[in-house]
């Protein structure tokens, strides 16, 4: 079993800052992939930003050059650093992680999801 913990959502002016973190616990053999997704009200999920266990890292188009990724493998813990937040950029944002609790058993995993909310 693996547990998503994550925190740093909250509310910030527009053009503001803010630091999300998810830190993966349990019983972990790998963890292949680590990313950040977002959902707004009546909106699908889409991916905002991940990284794999190569280094390669994906962003989304709308967060290109304002979020980023990173993460801290001793840790087990994935950072997303967004900057110059815009009106657009609230949702919820799920922590999820992909990978092994054994050489046999793949996991998916999500975290229970962080309000960020961006308003004057």
């Amino acid at each position: 079993q693996v547990e998503l913990v994550e925190s740093g959502g909250g509310l910030v002016q527009p053009g503001g800052s803010l630091t999300l973190s998810c830190t993966a616990s349990g019983t972990i053999y790998t963890i292949n992939a680590m990313g950040w997704y977002r959902q707004a009200p009546g909106e699908e999920r889409e991916l905002v930003a991940r990284t794999n266990s190569g280094g390669a890292i994906n962003y989304a188009d709308s967060v290109k050059g304002r979020f980023t990724i990173s993460r801290m493998n001793a840790m087990n813990t994935v950072y997303l650093q967004m900057n110059a937040l815009k009106p657009e950029d609230p949702a919820v944002y799920y922590c999820h992680a992909v990978g092994y609790l054994s050489p046999l058993r793949p996991y998916a995993e999500w975290g229970q999801g962080t309000q960020v909310t961006v308003s004057p």
